[in-house]
């Protein structure tokens, strides 16, 4: 390869890097193609010194050029040796061709096939073939890789015959053996008549494939309308959702709001006779003091006076009772009511939502057996219900392709949520 490389460099023009076109040989020795040199010479006229590309050695006047048929002679026979080298590379056997069975070595690629000799044949020897059979029915048809498969195993004949009985091809021996008495015809005889079928089987083919290709497309519609009327229902239900939420929340505060108004009520009042108690305890510790003091005065006119002066002894305090409750308040407003309400509300939601499970899964892209697919959305009707109820949700268009199913699950749950709270 690399002599091969080296030989050809020898025979590039320097200019044009090509091999020489009519070439030429300048006083320096060194050859061009006639045309590129000229054009080189041509751009130096005006300063009347030529000069070469690789040498640089100058000549004045312009020399000159006549054709070196030597060395033309020597070029033209390296382009027909590359020629030759490349052409054979062309015909060998490759991947997916047929090869030659006569070709030892390398094969090449096969051109025709013979149906007596049960060969395939490239080029050259579909030659030899031809000239050795001559004048005898050999029946060539393009090189096939199919070739063993038309050939009996058993009796390793062509099998050209085609049995009508067992709808299979045979060989000539086999019509006479397995195949006696049954109804035979020639292959072509037989693809002639199963030709006329074949536009009608190839009709009904387009027919199933032109309807599989719309059902497909109603399919994707119909994925794609269930996605969105799903993503519209998920948005729906989540407002719903936080609506009830928000509901729960707005009476959770009115219950604190009252449990902290009459914890309020209540303490005042308590906080009133508190010190009203205090005060009347300050007034009659007073009078208590004065009590101690008065046993120890010598004086009797003054002990008779000073006792005199007493008030009336009060009777027990005027305060309400205090009832047994009072003390209750968290077992008898959270464990019982709100707890009774929690208790409702879950009861009613897991009601409702079982109830709703079973609608949805019947909102189905394709229909069971039985069934057909009616192009009405169940999530439109719900949204219809809720709209009618006057709940808020965004408008959004929507193609139905679906199961039709009419629950008011939705609806139920929040009216039922309200009603409960």
């Amino acid at each position: 390869m690399a002599e091969a490389r080296f030989c050809n460099d020898q025979f590039r023009c320097a200019v044009c890097l090509e091999l020489l076109k009519g070439p030429v040989t300048i006083p320096c020795g060194h050859s061009y193609c006639m045309s590129c040199i000229k054009r080189c010479w041509n751009q130096e006229d005006q300063k009347r010194i030529y000069s070469c590309p690789q040498c640089r050695q100058t000549f004045s006047p312009r020399p000159a050029l006549n054709k070196n048929t030597m060395l033309a002679e020597v070029v033209e026979q390296l382009k027909k040796t590359k020629l030759s080298a490349a052409v054979p590379a062309l015909f060998y056997a490759g991947p997916g061709d047929v090869e030659c069975d006569v070709c030892t070595g390398r094969k090449h690629k096969a051109v025709k096939s013979c149906l007596v000799c049960l060969n395939s044949f490239c080029q050259n020897h579909i030659e030899q073939h031809e000239n050795l059979f001559k004048g005898k029915r050999h029946n060539l048809i393009d090189a096939t890789g199919h070739l063993q498969k038309m050939i009996c195993r058993k009796h390793e004949k062509l099998r050209d015959i085609f049995c009508c009985t067992d709808q299979s091809c045979i060989c000539m021996l086999c019509m006479v053996d397995e195949h006696k008495n049954h109804e035979v015809v020639s292959t072509a005889a037989e693809r002639t008549e199963k030709q006329k079928h074949l536009g009608e089987t190839q009709r009904k083919y387009q027919q199933q494939i032109k309807q599989r290709k719309k059902k497909l497309h109603e399919l994707k519609e119909a994925v794609k309308n269930y996605k969105r009327s799903a993503q519209t229902a998920v948005l729906n239900s989540e407002m719903i959702f936080n609506q009830l939420i928000n509901s729960i929340k707005r009476r959770r505060s009115e219950v604190t709001q009252m449990i902290r108004d009459q914890e309020k009520n209540e303490v005042s009042r308590a906080e009133g006779l508190m010190k009203q108690l205090e005060k009347e305890i300050d007034q009659m510790s007073l009078i208590n003091a004065k009590l101690e003091q008065i046993p120890q005065t010598p004086d009797h006119i003054h002990f008779l006076q000073s006792y005199l002066s007493l008030p009336v002894p009060p009777g027990p305090p005027d305060v309400p009772k205090i009832t047994e409750r009072s003390f209750d308040i968290e077992k008898s407003v959270t464990l019982k009511s709100v707890t009774r309400l929690r208790q409702k509300l879950e009861d009613f939601c897991t009601e409702e939502i079982k109830k709703l499970s079973s609608q949805v899964r019947c909102i189905q892209i394709i229909s069971p057996p039985g069934h057909v697919i009616k192009k009405k959305l169940f999530f439109a009707s719900i949204k219809q219900q809720i709209l009618e109820e006057k709940q808020y949700f965004p408008t959004q268009r929507e193609t139905n392709y679906f199961t039709e199913e009419r629950p008011s699950a939705r609806s139920a749950l929040s009216l039922g949520v309200r009603a409960v709270l």
